[in-house]
């Protein structure tokens, strides 16, 4: 995997293998979570965590009482690259399981 940005097609491709609430948004993914509650809001960054240290890739986040906000781009390629899309999705799994 590269950190070369994603075409128009490629993207459109990656995203249907995603949850549909992944949107694009200012040459990021982004994703807004309501968890059922502040804590398991914080247990899904916790969990989030070690898996962006192992891509070596690390979103923009923002906690607000139960809900998460994330935001992937690669900076250095001025929009969404596999790196994004390989993050979302080793995190819709986690979700999944939290907000059940």
């Amino acid at each position: 995997m590269d950190r070369t940005r994603l075409t128009a097609e490629q993207l459109s491709e990656a995203a249907a293998t995603l949850h549909p609430d992944w949107h694009l948004a200012e040459n990021a993914l982004s994703r807004t979570v309501e968890f059922p509650t502040f804590l398991i809001a914080v247990a899904f960054i916790d969990e989030l965590a070690p898996v962006a240290e192992r891509l070596d890739h690390h979103p923009d986040l923002r906690l607000s009482w139960r809900c998460v906000e994330l935001t992937l781009s690669t900076h250095s390629a001025g929009g969404v690259t596999g790196y994004d899309v390989a993050l979302a999705s080793e995190l819709d799994p986690i979700i999944s399981r939290l907000t059940a």
